[in-house]
């Protein structure tokens, strides 16, 4: 049976799948598609409920990479189960309210299969047992929110604040791994249980220094602490939805999430409580007092979020175990509160076309049920009794006052929390006044009128929210505060209440004092200066594009130096940095590894031969190097003879595949003399061809001496264990094969799909390539003697070889590897004989989706081991009793064989077609002739051609 936390983790990410294939679903059925995965979610989640509330700890664990010690655990606790309800409730608000907030031309299903991606990686960040599955998480929420805030791909600013964001969070993620990586080595382990356990081990370490600062930075950077908060303003191009559910409710809040979830293991010492408090401290100032002076709705609540983060990561620095309870109760409310405002923030761009607060006013009298809404939760923000902010606002307070030891930090604390309580009722002030009350609106395009109704729905539902944790905190949060509380600090949980009222209070008088102090900023800001002439400038955003921009140039002086367009050059490079790779482990070294090497074989006259044969033909390839069809003809025979000697040392795989990769070789390169004079020039400089001889002269030694080592070594190395394992445990007497698809069989999906990758890259490249129209192959490459009706009766053939070889391949020479070289071999001979134009006429074969396809299949079979509880690409076998035939043997690595046999096919035969399909230039056929169409194979066409 498959766990609950299984089924609640993969549910966003199956439905995200399925939502981006809609392509022809209305809107209403989609957002109903899609809102099936929060709420589905949340029914989960309620089952799981009484077991949190009664304090334990549900977990799901497979094995991931057991020989490392890490597995895939899921760990559902209090604080993990408070996030997850906000990530999945708030998500469900948030699609509906999208329903209604999206434009018409909006691709509603990207968009909604985006959102669903975060959610998934959302819910994996709080519900990781396991550090480094909480990392992977920790990056692909930073890689979905630069989808969704760049979602509106036309817009600069939505493009610009999706590289920023992906830049600093991306950032801060390289650190955390780092972060990461040596708590790991400080406790022994990456499970979550183990490492909080291990607090005061963490604490005495040496290396808790560096952990702490590396942890630190990522939390920082997620969460928008100073100095890295000048993303999150920037991030408020995206779409308003993605503003109420990223920077108010869940991706900001992931850093102080791991700042409580580390918390045990952290905090404690003076180092966490000076950095954290004080970084807490000065984002909590300057977020409120900049978002006084913001002009865009989005912006001031974007500069109010950081400041309320700062809050929080003020008081997991103060450490008590009040101050704990106090950050995890704001959590809970400024998810709420915030949550709402951005959506009525989007309501009112929606409705009126700018979210400039210069040109609205006065809009209580055409949105009245949106104003009073926005009206209810700007008071929660600012901290207005009766509301939901009031409550942790007091705590907030209170904690400043409580502060041990030196009394000048707690006053410098205590004033600050002060004036971060006058600025936030400041700039919800100027958000109330300004946007509802006074003159206006000025120069709307269109006259603003209420929503939809389920448009303001999700609104209400989190302005009631607001208003019934502010009146019944003890009914309505204090389970759920106290589940979370007690997951981070466990017996050391204090004794507290939630009430309205604690009678009069040094706290409360802080409030009071907040809240006059706010009215009389504002409105004498109002009066000493015009608010909307105020113009601030972002430093963060200027030095953040000083930095990519002498990034771009530092890259472009390097790559002038280094590939200047010369491909002599580039190879030169190359050559080198293999050279320097290979002779650094011998640095120093005593060689006692080649004193160890056994005495080699004589040679036989068939291997001096061979090896003559061999050395003439690279000698006539350097001579003949500006003849380059003859050079290329001198150079198969060299491949020949490679693949001679491989036969010869009783190595039939290598010496199949590499006669087959240059029968293949040589059609793409006959294709791409096409394109290049017939002779090369020659050389102006003598000295530089003797610095390549001198090069290719210690490369070639290098490799020469690898290859003898390599024969050389004693027998009993990891060949013989290969040798023993082969048979009993991958079911295969072929061990080169049972190496590719099975002992390595993930070296070998991540082979074949830089292959596919490349082949596209290829297609992409050559798909828009123009040439000159005395370029364009208007038939074969080569004359050849061959009839075309011969070469079409190869393929069939052909491809009955090709399937024997693939059946064959886990017990004999073969494989998926050579059985898609041999059946795209006929179809490159006619290529030659026919010509391109002619053979995709005929054969028109999707070499793009053959690529796809074989890589999904691949990957399935693969997968398919991990359903039945074992390792990625784990073979099985069975010998099936066949009637007439008698016993098959079929191991499931063949499946994965077939997705390599698919993915050389297509990577080979679209590399080769688009070599022979380039388009002639436009510009110069309308001087000299009329394009052909019949040049372009409709494949390779553009969508709308």
């Amino acid at each position: 049976m498959i766990p609950l936390l299984d089924i609640l983790l993969a549910l966003p990410f199956a439905l995200a799948l399925v939502v981006a294939l809609q392509r022809q679903m209305t809107r209403t059925p989609l957002v109903w598609l899609a809102a099936a995965a929060p709420l589905l979610g949340l029914a989960i989640l309620g089952a799981l409920t009484p077991s949190v509330l009664h304090g334990e700890v549900t977990r799901a664990s497979h094995d991931w990479i057991p020989q490392l010690g890490m597995a895939f655990t899921l760990r559902l606790d209090g604080l993990a189960w408070m996030f997850a309800g906000l990530v999945l409730a708030i998500g469900a608000l948030v699609i509906m309210y999208a329903r209604y907030y999206l434009r018409d031309e909006d691709c509603s299903p990207r968009f909604f299969s985006y959102l669903l991606l975060f959610m998934g990686s959302m819910l994996g960040v709080v519900l990781a047992g396991d550090l480094i599955l909480l990392l992977v998480f920790w990056e692909l929420t930073s890689i979905s929110s630069f989808l969704l805030i760049g979602f509106w791909t036309r817009q600069q600013d939505a493009r610009e604040g999706a590289r920023m964001a992906l830049a600093i969070t991306g950032g801060g993620g390289l650190a955390l791994m780092g972060g990461v990586l040596l708590l790991g080595r400080i406790v022994g382990s990456y499970d979550l249980d183990v490492v909080l356990a291990s607090g005061d081990l963490i604490r005495a370490s040496a290396l808790y220094p560096w952990a702490l600062g590396l942890v630190l930075i990522g939390v920082f950077t997620k969460s928008a602490q100073f100095p890295f908060h000048f993303w999150l303003p920037h991030a408020m191009a995206a779409p308003t939805p993605v503003s109420a559910y990223l920077h108010s409710a869940t991706m900001v809040k992931a850093g102080v999430f791991l700042l409580a979830r580390l918390h045990p293991a952290l905090a404690g010492s003076d180092l966490f409580f000076y950095v954290v408090t004080g970084i807490g401290a000065v984002t909590l100032l300057l977020g409120a007092w900049f978002a006084i002076f913001q002009h865009d709705l989005k912006g001031l609540l974007a500069y109010s979020t950081i400041s309320h983060l700062g809050l929080i990561t003020l008081l997991f620095g103060l450490s008590t175990p009040m101050a704990v309870v106090a950050g995890v109760f704001h959590i809970i409310n400024h998810a709420i509160f915030k949550a709402s405002l951005f959506m009525a923030a989007g309501i009112i761009d929606h409705e009126t076309g700018t979210r400039d607060i210069r040109r609205l006013g006065n809009l209580r009298r055409y949105l009245p049920d949106t104003s009073m809404l926005a009206i209810v939760a700007s008071l929660a923000m600012a901290g207005i009794p009766l509301l939901n902010g009031f409550l942790s606002k007091e705590m907030f307070f209170a904690e400043t006052l409580q502060i041990q030891g030196h009394r000048w930090i707690r006053d410098a604390i205590a004033v600050a929390a002060l004036l971060y309580g006058m600025f936030g009722v400041a700039y919800s002030l100027r958000f109330v006044y300004e946007t509802f009350f006074g003159d206006g609106p000025r120069a709307l395009q269109k006259m603003p009128h209420e929503p939809p109704r389920w448009m303001k729905i999700p609104v209400a539902v989190l302005v009631v929210l607001c208003v019934a944790i502010g009146i019944f905190p003890a009914v309505t949060v204090a389970p759920v505060l106290h589940a979370a509380v007690t997951s981070i600090l466990g017996d050391a949980t204090p004794d507290y209440s939630l009430a309205i009222w604690h009678g009069w209070s040094r706290p409360l008088l802080m409030s009071l004092v907040g809240i006059a102090g706010g009215v009389a900023l504002y409105f004498g800001l109002r009066r000493l200066f015009d608010l909307h002439t105020i113009v601030r400038r972002s430093l963060g955003r200027h030095l953040f594009r000083m930095n990519v921009d002498a990034l771009y140039r530092l890259a472009a002086r390097f790559t002038a130096l280094v590939a200047n367009g010369s491909l002599q050059r580039s190879l030169l490079w190359l050559v080198l940095a293999a050279i320097a790779a290979a002779a650094a482990p011998f640095i120093g070294s005593d060689f006692a590894d080649l004193r160890a090497l056994r005495a080699p074989q004589p040679m036989p006259w068939l291997g001096w031969l061979l090896w003559l044969v061999l050395i003439a033909c690279t000698l006539f390839t350097l001579k003949l190097y500006r003849q380059r069809l003859l050079a290329l003809i001198v150079m198969g025979g060299a491949g020949l003879m490679v693949s001679l000697v491989f036969a010869f040392l009783s190595a039939p795989d290598l010496a199949l595949t590499q006669i087959l990769v240059e029968m293949v070789t040589l059609p793409l390169l006959l294709l791409g003399l096409h394109y290049l004079p017939p002779r090369s020039p020659p050389e102006r400089e003598p000295l530089r061809r003797w610095r390549d001889a001198l090069v290719a002269l210690v490369a070639g030694s290098g490799v020469a001496m690898l290859a003898y080592a390599v024969m050389t070594r004693p027998r009993d190395t990891i060949a013989g264990e290969m040798l023993a394992r082969s048979l009993p445990e991958a079911h295969g007497s072929n061990v080169v094969n049972v190496i590719l698809v099975d002992f390595r069989g993930f070296d070998t999906f991540g082979e074949i799909t830089v292959f596919g990758i490349a082949a596209l890259i290829i297609h992409a490249l050559l798909r828009r390539a123009r040439m000159a129209p005395e370029k364009i192959m208007s038939g074969p490459p080569v004359k050849l003697p061959v009839p075309a009706d011969l070469a079409q009766l190869m393929f069939p053939l052909t491809l009955t070889v090709s399937v024997f070889l693939f059946l064959r391949g886990h017990n004999a020479p073969g494989g998926g590897f050579i059985a898609g070289l041999v059946l795209a071999v006929p179809l490159l001979i006619q290529y030659v004989i026919q010509g391109a134009a002619s053979v995709e006429s005929r054969f028109g074969f999707d070499y793009v989706r053959c690529i796809g396809v074989g890589l999904l299949v691949a990957g399935l079979g693969g997968a398919g081991a991990m359903l039945l509880g074992y390792p990625f690409l784990t073979s099985g076998y069975v010998d099936l009793q066949l009637p007439l035939v008698g016993a098959v043997p079929l191991s499931s690595a063949m499946v994965f064989d077939a997705g390599v046999y698919l993915v050389v096919f297509g990577s080979t035969m679209l590399i080769l077609s688009m070599m022979g399909t380039i388009k002639p230039s436009r510009t110069r056929v309308a001087q000299i002739g009329v394009i052909d169409p019949g040049q372009r194979s409709t494949r390779t066409l553009e969508p709308n051609a």
